[in-house]
């Protein structure tokens, strides 16, 4: 019933914006996250208007599009989603029965997918495994995913705008380029540093730890905090591996965090995993894993 009136809502909100005349209609692409929005301005400069669902400080895991985002939406030429965001794939199949004209681009496909929320399996699920059904949506947060995901969002683009594909084409090229030398600085940050493992407070940096050789622990379990045992396990495990960094995503609670970082001698690190400069964020990151936080 909740799903059937709010797109009531969006059909009445469409029908009042075309009744008003006068008013040029933009050129709109849609994205889920900030993240995204910096891949596409990078491609397509100020072209389009590049609206973003998620609003700056909303989790993309739990947000819910109000009846408004949805009319923008709506509008969109292109809507592309991360993958398997939260409320993505419910509300694109919705969007795509009610709005045929717009196409929707998955940025994830072809990533090589690590499956379940706490279990980080990379490649073919378990299926008696109930979390590992479930692929882990942060690929953007490594720039050799990233590659992939970029990619996505250029041939995905350039089939609805291809008249001034050359434009396009080297803008993209251009991208490729600061992801390449992100990965390679990344690379060169984090080749020779004393622990190669860190704590967590949601496990939002598998993809980046897959791929840079690097262990993650989450102080999450499966979406709620820790018990006094699995934190003192957690603890445990800090201390053997001389874990000294502690990474909190801006907006959560530092509580479980600041405790294990007293308990182990570390230091707690708040990051964006959300921020519109994406390179800036992921360097920031290897900095802090290096010793070197500038």
């Amino acid at each position: 019933m909740k799903q059937r009136y709010l797109f009531f809502l969006v059909f009445v909100l469409s029908l009042l914006e075309g009744c008003q005349s006068g008013t040029k209609e933009e050129k709109i692409l849609s994205v889920t996250i900030e993240p995204q929005r910096y891949f596409l301005e990078n491609i397509v400069e100020d072209r389009y208007k590049i609206n973003v669902i998620v609003p700056v400080g909303a989790s993309p895991e739990t947000y819910e599009p109000t009846p408004a985002m949805m009319v923008k939406l709506a509008k969109s030429a292109i809507y592309f989603k991360v993958g398997f965001l939260g409320f993505e794939n419910a509300w694109a199949e919705s969007l795509v029965k009610n709005n045929p004209d717009v196409k929707v681009v998955n940025c994830s496909e072809g990533i090589d997918l690590i499956y379940g929320e706490h279990h980080h399996v990379s490649g073919k699920p378990d299926v008696e495994d109930e979390h590992a059904l479930l692929p882990d949506p942060h690929v953007w947060l490594s720039p050799k995913a990233a590659r992939v995901f970029v990619e996505n969002m250029y041939r995905g683009f350039i089939t609805y705008d291809s008249q001034q594909k050359e434009f396009y084409q080297e803008n993209f090229l251009e991208l490729t380029k600061k992801i390449t030398q992100t990965d390679s600085t990344i690379t060169r940050l984090l080749a020779d540093i004393s622990s190669r493992s860190f704590v967590i407070y949601h496990p939002a940096l598998s993809y980046f730890a897959r791929d840079y050789g690097l262990k993650q622990y989450s102080i999450e379990v499966d979406g709620k905090n820790p018990s006094p045992a699995q934190m003192k396990a957690l603890i445990d495990i800090a201390r053997k591996e001389d874990i000294r960094v502690v990474f909190v995503q801006q907006g959560f609670d530092t509580k479980n965090a600041t405790v294990i970082a007293n308990e182990i001698g570390g230091k707690v690190y708040v990051i964006n995993p959300l921020a519109y400069e994406w390179d800036k964020e992921l360097i920031r990151i290897a900095h802090i894993l290096a010793g070197k936080e500038e």
